[in-house]
Order: structure tokens, then C-alpha cells, then sequence
């Protein structure tokens, strides 16, 4: 059985102190460590033609987007791929609450990551009031029995909860201001949420109360560091599915095909870009 990220955590006491910074050294080769182990699981899962969904919710700026994109940075996007729905259209609305999710679950060998993901209807949509009372008391009623129904069918799913406090998130949502790199990060969904924070608070608290079951439970992510958050949660992922490591035997190239009197085009009747840099 391979090793577990949770088997490489560091024996200094400032590591396990959560006020303290992470090194970026330390952070970087731990990273690096973990993502290897993520691809002996991504053999695996292959392998063994397993079916997984990870779902990754939490409030605006809480770094889900960051952590998933250090999980799938080393992956076969064909073995895991990420799905980020945008709002849903006017005939979506008719349709069956969990429709829409359910073209993009995984078939066997494949591992699917959702950035936000059906419990929408639990946060934005209830504190914005995008649904009714009705739909938001049926989605509470019928999506524990919904995932009952993807776990009975032999996928694994794991749930993380992405939590920030109120001052971090108001400093990287100034940060995102100030950089114009990540200014698009910042919608008017987001600025309106900063105005409801009591809100989204409770609407949590309650998604929770009938989401978080024995068979399908919550995982929260302290995520005041972002660092912190993506170790502690590939660490955690690696431990929520028994892998083996199928590493392939060292790799020879075999001899380049020789020359048997081809004579390709001249180089110039291509066009190239241009060499900026």
C-alpha cells in the first residue's frame, strides 16, 4: 500500500502551530510530494475503474479554486477533469433541481472535482432568493437521499467545506481589488455576499444539518492559510481512498526511425511566430 500524505507531516512544533507560516521551501517540496502520491492514486482509480466525485464548497475567496488546481496539476485531464457550472439557463431552471449535474458524474476510471457543485441551492440560491421556500425545504429533503443514491452506485463521494474567517476573506478581496489580475475573480454575487455574511452563515449551519451524514459527512477545510488548506486537503484526500502504487518500470526510448532518403521542404515555406522573446 502506498504511503499517505498524512504520513509526512513535519515533527516541528511551528508546523503544527496554525498562526504560523508555512515556509515556502517547505510548502513547495511537500507539494511536490503530494502530488506524486496523486498520481499513483490516479493510476489507481484508473486501474480499478473507480468512480469519484469531490465536491468543493465554502464561502467566496476561500481558496477551493486554488486547491483544486494544485490537485489537478500533475493529472491526466482525461482521469480527472473539473467542473465549474455557470448559472444555470431558463430551461435548466424547469428542470429537475439535480439534472444538471448529473451529465457531468464520473464513469469508471475517472475522478471528477466540482468547484461548487449542486449545494448551490443551499447558499447563494436560498440567501439570494433565487429559489423559493418550497425548493430550498425539497432540496434539503432530497439530497441526502440523492447522494445516498451516487454512493449505492459505487462512486465515492467526498465533501470539503472551504472556512474562512471574516477578516481574511475581506483581505483577499481587497487583495483581488488592487491586482488587476485577479480583479475578474471579484463578482457582484461576491460583493453582495459580503453584505449577508450573517446570512451565508446560517445557511450553512442548516445545509449542514441535514447534509451532514454518517454516510455522506462534511470535511472542513480551516483555510485561513491557503497553503495550509491545500496540504492538509491532499493529505486528507489521499487518505479517504486505499491506493497501491503501479508505477511503471523505468521507461527506454526505442531508436528513432533512420533516415531512408526523405527529403522534407524547406524550413522558410513555413510560417513561424515571431520570436518576441
Amino acid at each position: 500500500m502506498a504511503k499517505k500524505g498524512s504520513s509526512r507531516t513535519s515533527k516541528k512544533d511551528d508546523k503544527n502551530d496554525n498562526s504560523a507560516k508555512l515556509k515556502k521551501k517547505f510548502y513547495e517540496e511537500e507539494l511536490v510530494k503530494l502530488q506524486v502520491e496523486l498520481v499513483k492514486l490516479q493510476e489507481w482509480i484508473k486501474h480499478e475503474g473507480l468512480k469519484v466525485v469531490v465536491i468543493f464548497e465554502g464561502r467566496d475567496a476561500a481558496g477551493k479554486g486554488g486547491a483544486i488546481k494544485r490537485i489537478i496539476q500533475r493529472l491526466n485531464p482525461r482521469v480527472c477533469r473539473v467542473v465549474a457550472l455557470a448559472a444555470p439557463t431558463e430551461r435548466e431552471t424547469t428542470q429537475w433541481y439535480f439534472q444538471r449535474y448529473v451529465p457531468h458524474l464520473p464513469a469508471a476510471g475517472e475522478m471528477v472535482l466540482f468547484d461548487r457543485s449542486w449545494y448551490n441551492r443551499a447558499g447563494v440560491e436560498r440567501v439570494m432568493g433565487f429559489c423559493t421556500p418550497k425548493e430550498y425545504e425539497e432540496f434539503l429533503r432530497s439530497c441526502p437521499e440523492f447522494e445516498k443514491m451516487l454512493i449505492r452506485s459505487s462512486i465515492i463521494l467526498i465533501k470539503y467545506w472551504f472556512s474562512i474567517s471574516d477578516d481574511e476573506q475581506e483581505k483577499r478581496f481587497q487583495a483581488r481589488i488592487d491586482d488587476p489580475t485577479k480583479r475578474w475573480k471579484l463578482s457582484p454575487m461576491d460583493m453582495k455576499s459580503r453584505a449577508k455574511w450573517v446570512e451565508y452563515s446560517k445557511a450553512k449551519d442548516e445545509m449542514f444539518k441535514y447534509t451532514d451524514t454518517k454516510q455522506s459527512p462534511w470535511f472542513v477545510v480551516n483555510a485561513d492559510s491557503k497553503k495550509k488548506a491545500r496540504l492538509n486537503c491532499i493529505s486528507h484526500l489521499l487518505s479517504m481512498i486505499p491506493y497501491k502504487d503501479l508505477t511503471p518500470e523505468q521507461i527506454k526510448l526505442p531508436p528513432r526511425q533512420k533516415d531512408q532518403g526523405y527529403v522534407r521542404p524547406p524550413i522558410n515555406e513555413q510560417t513561424f511566430i515571431p520570436e518576441v522573446y
